[in-house]
């Protein structure tokens, strides 16, 4: 199948790839070389207060007026469970004990958050020219805001149902994400992992599904990923892993140095982080709790139980309690700027 420009018609933009929007890694220097360069620079909102949001973007729109995208997390935040809280603080008890920690200090508080009313206000401020949603919409009245603000709404599906069931909503695009993705699935009607598609199958299954664009994600890092997505009818590739290893990303020491390390087979999807299943570079968490666990509470309040045990072994640069997102095509990424690696994939569209 020849390329396509409707992700470019529907965007306003160059080059059909979209700079996955990864909390914590994502830097308004990223957004900014990546839609500067002709793709669609992605900034993630969810683990962002909406003060640190409006930071973010005052330094975006001051550098570049391309079109930008403001990802957010469209979950319900679970009700408080003290059981499941302390199932899984006893499970961790002896990391802490191991670390000198006490097992029974108070937690901080915070997390990520969805997208609500105070997050929808500032897409009514900023306009962004797209508004991406993680696991599912949001209620109607808050979509419809967004709609009217005149941003296109796009969003993840992992299966053909909840790509039809995004395209009954009004979305304008549907990013397919496959299995081999890095970072939090996008699953929202079911959470059987072991019944979730890979990009090779999902993307083309997807296409004869719905009618809006889609946007293939899952396993793109070079540019064969990119030529395999317009092959099977994509209309735009989503790249996430492959803007880790250039220097805008934001992220530890240890965690560049394991995507260096990236095999095939060296990460795996874990829900041990947050409580919600996701893809990352093996460690000794995953390991020896899941790496997915059913002891791990609701997402996203895993977190907190480990955040002291993170900033313990962060200080002394140890990966064994921090999440390293990473999708199984690390191996195939190379050291580039975000604007280099936007050129490169999107010039392999049509090359």
């Amino acid at each position: 199948m020849a390329p396509n420009n409707r992700i470019l018609d529907l965007f306003g933009i160059e080059r059909p790839i979209v700079q996955a929007p990864m909390a914590g890694a994502t830097t308004p220097e990223m957004v900014i070389a990546a839609s500067d360069a002709g793709g669609l620079g992605s900034l993630p909102g969810a683990a962002l207060s909406v003060g640190q949001m409006t930071a973010a973007l005052e330094t975006i729109r001051a550098a570049t007026a391309k079109p930008i995208n403001l990802n957010f997390f469209a979950h319900t935040a679970p009700p408080a469970d003290p059981a499941a809280q302390m199932a899984w603080r006893a499970r961790l008890a002896p990391y802490y004990v191991d670390r000198g920690l006490d097992p029974a200090a108070p937690l901080p508080s915070g997390g990520r958050a969805p997208f609500d009313d105070a997050y929808c206000e500032l897409v009514e401020a900023y306009r962004p020219e797209v508004v991406s949603f993680h696991f599912g919409l949001p209620h109607g009245a808050l979509l419809d805001r967004v709609k009217h603000a005149g941003a296109k709404v796009i969003a993840s599906a992992t299966t053909v149902a909840e790509a039809r069931w995004l395209a009954e909503r009004g979305v304008d695009a549907v990013i397919a994400m496959g299995y081999e993705a890095g970072g939090h699935r996008g699953n929202f009607l079911v959470d059987d992992m072991a019944t979730q598609v890979g990009t090779m199958a999902l993307v083309p299954q997807v296409v004869d599904a719905v009618q809006v664009p889609v946007i293939a994600a899952g396993g793109i890092a070079d540019p064969r990923g990119v030529r395999a997505a317009f092959a099977l009818g994509a209309s735009a590739v989503q790249v996430g892993t492959a803007y880790l290893f250039t220097p805008e990303a934001s992220i530890t020491a240890f965690h560049r140095e394991a995507l260096h390390a990236a095999t095939d087979d060296g990460t795996a999807v874990t829900n041990v982080f947050t409580g919600r299943p996701a893809r990352g570079i093996l460690n000794r968490l995953m390991r020896e709790v899941g790496p997915l666990s059913a002891v791990a509470p609701a997402f996203p309040t895993a977190a907190a139980a480990l955040a002291p045990l993170r900033a313990v072994a962060e200080k002394a640069n140890e990966p064994d309690f921090s999440n390293m997102w990473a999708g199984q095509a690390a191996a195939l990424a190379r050291d580039m700027t975000s604007a280099e690696l936007t050129r490169y994939l999107g010039d392999a569209a049509h090359g």
